[in-house]
């Protein structure tokens, strides 16, 4: 699912809301993504497919490789939107772009941003 930006908002909504609930359920992602529950229910069957999430009929759970990929995921959003930030970008303005950049940012732009981050946002 390299690259696919629906799919990895997916992944990114159900690790953050298993961080805040016990069990996660498809309109729990419906609400966080405002989105129908069909169409939950379309990109779950996708992630289930590519082996990201497992179903037990009402609950949802990421897979070891599932919370591997999301993790990075929202390390990417998180580190993009902390290098906005540190460029004078408006908190809420950061976190939209950085929402559509992590998708599509190249390894070595990426390793950029990481490598300024790490040097100046602390």
């Amino acid at each position: 699912m390299k690259h696919n930006q629906s799919g990895e908002d997916y992944l990114e909504a159900i690790l953050l809301l298993s961080n805040e609930l016990e069990h996660i359920h498809q309109i729990d992602v419906a609400r966080k993504m405002n989105v129908s529950q069909p169409a939950v229910q379309k990109a779950l069957k996708i992630l289930k497919g590519n082996a990201y999430i497992e179903t037990d009929g009402l609950h949802i759970f990421l897979t070891e490789q599932g919370k591997r990929y999301a993790r990075e995921i929202y390390h990417r959003h998180c580190t993009i939107r902390r290098f906005l930030v540190l460029h004078g970008v408006d908190d809420e303005v950061a976190d939209g772009d950085a929402c559509e950049m992590e998708h599509c940012v190249s390894p070595a732009t990426f390793a950029a941003m990481e490598k300024f981050v790490n040097e100046n946002g602390k």
